[in-house]
């Protein structure tokens, strides 16, 4: 994969990173309602879209990738317990977990069916 691709994937992934835990963290009369998702919905959705752009900006390994992206899920979670009329819920780690699963599952088939995706070189 090209430098500047490796580039943009670094930048959306820190873009999202860090949109999403503003998300998670303001108020929730001041939180962003995103269409007709539900939470559950919109966390899968969420750490589906980090896990792809972290694994192709930094090319961990899945179970590195895994890790990080849960840590983050339940540092989320912690978060929300100190911000008002925000509670923290094991399921939204449960789905934040789906959505990591989903991810690694997308971008293994991207690196094996997608020309393109494939590099042995990690960044």
């Amino acid at each position: 994969m090209p430098f500047k691709m490796i580039a943009l994937f670094k930048i959306l992934f820190w873009v999202a990173l860090i949109g999403s835990y503003v998300a998670a963290i303001v108020p929730q009369e001041v939180a962003p309602h995103i269409g007709s998702l539900s939470d559950k919905g919109i966390h899968f959705i969420a750490f589906a879209v980090l896990t792809l752009l972290f694994s192709f900006a930094y090319r961990t390994v899945w179970t590195r990738t895994s890790l990080l992206l849960l840590a983050y899920a339940v540092f989320i979670e912690v978060s929300q317990l100190f911000t008002p009329n925000r509670s923290a819920e094991l399921l939204d780690v449960v789905a934040d977990v789906i959505g990591i699963t989903i991810g690694l599952l997308s971008v293994f088939l991207l690196r094996n069916y997608v020309p393109g995706f494939k590099t042995d070189e990690k960044h």
